[in-house]
């Protein structure tokens, strides 16, 4: 596929980098800003691809590692890729699993030829390369795939992080020669927390002509002020006739601070995650139906939202099925979290398109109180600590 016809900002904010696009795929158009739920294993956890398309999702992300490892590429392969195993037939965007890869720091040998690693399922020893990586996304017939990268913690040193941010860019041009171009194929800018290796990774990996940007290595433990900070920066150094997408966050009130600064694409697992264990989103914040505080309560957890769990079923009805561990609680609350991200970027959508985005933030942000606050500040401690500065907050 042409490369040029994948992507086109339709309008911009003024006085924020907030915008909108379409990104092209031979199974749909997909509107931008869009959060893409984690479908790791071929399933967005507990629900089905028609209750995905009810709620509004427009695109998925699923795993090359935990699709690797089970069931394997040749039985999704002889399924008709992807789509067809799943049943899906929206676009699917292919992680190449290097978050997963690194994240098993005791199981896995880096080299510049790859990553051999030992399988978290039964221990069996594998070698994944860049050309592999590619091979794989290809098979599975996902509509946009992503290279093989190191992700590095964010506490290792300047020396550990440039290192592996080389190895990126080397991977990246690696796994370009081996694309046949029947796909998107995204680059991926890395260098940790350090703003002149995240320009020198910008200028490489946009030197490759990727049909699209993803910022990785970051939402990785760091305190938000150096995340965004990075992110502001590296945004400002990409393309803006290029998708730009921020791999690993979820969080509602992140969304709108990375849509502000230029961000179109984010997945996470966390509104799936946090539902199975009763967290659900509100326009006052994210609350626990587990509380005592619900067990009386006859109108929905969201008076006003149009998901099937708010238009069906009581907060106390909720609480009941989460504190008797019933399977329906998990669908119920993970329909009803889904659906609060897609109808938020939906509306952010509609502010930009309306000129009204910086004000619609500053709305959602005054009521939507973050349930995190205590880490986040017990995060920034350790940080200052470690890196013996005060930057201005």
């Amino acid at each position: 596929m042409n490369p040029t016809e994948h992507f086109r900002v339709v309008k911009s904010c003024l006085g924020t980098k907030a915008r909108v696009g379409e990104i092209i795929t031979a199974r749909g158009k997909v509107t931008t800003p869009v959060f893409l739920p984690v479908a790791s294993q071929g399933t967005v956890k507990t629900l089905t691809p028609e209750e995905l398309k009810d709620i509004g999702i427009t695109i998925i992300m699923s795993n090359t590692y935990h699709l690797y490892l089970r069931p394997g590429i040749d039985i999704i392969e002889r399924s008709g890729g992807l789509h067809g195993y799943m049943a899906w037939n929206k676009p699917i965007l292919t992680d190449s699993g290097g978050y997963q890869i690194f994240s098993l720091a005791s199981l896995r040998r880096v080299s510049d030829e790859g990553v051999v690693f030992r399988s978290h399922i039964d221990g069996s020893e594998h070698l994944l390369t860049p050309e592999l990586i590619i091979q794989f996304q290809e098979r599975l017939g996902s509509d946009i795939i992503m290279p093989l990268d190191e992700c590095c913690p964010y506490t290792d040193d300047k020396s550990l992080v440039c290192q592996a941010m080389e190895r990126t860019h080397s991977w990246a041009k690696r796994c370009l020669n081996h694309h046949h171009g029947r796909q998107f194929l995204y680059g991926i800018i890395q260098g940790g927390v350090f703003p002149e290796l995240r320009c020198q990774s910008v200028e490489v990996i946009t030197s490759l002509g990727f049909s699209g940007y993803a910022i990785g290595g970051l939402s990785v433990g760091e305190v938000k002020e150096i995340t965004w900070a990075i992110v502001a920066e590296t945004v400002t150094l990409l393309p803006e006739d290029k998708p730009r997408y921020f791999m690993g966050l979820g969080a509602p009130e992140d969304i709108l601070t990375g849509v502000a600064l230029g961000i179109d694409l984010f997945d996470s697992a966390l509104p799936t995650r946090v539902a199975r264990n009763g967290a659900l989103f509100t326009s006052t914040g994210r609350h626990s139906i587990r509380n005592a505080a619900y067990k009386s309560r006859e109108e929905a957890i969201e008076p006003g939202c149009d998901c099937y769990t708010c238009r069906t079923f009581s907060a106390a009805y909720l609480h009941h099925l989460f504190r008797t561990e019933e399977l329906l609680a998990y669908r119920l609350a993970t329909i009803h979290n889904l659906r609060f991200i897609s109808r938020l970027v939906r509306k952010i959508r509609d502010s930009i398109h309306q000129g009204t985005f910086s004000s619609f933030q500053k709305e959602f942000l005054t009521s939507y109180q973050t349930t995190d606050e205590e880490v986040r500040l017990s995060q920034k401690q350790k940080w200052l600590r470690r890196v013996k500065v005060l930057p201005e907050l």
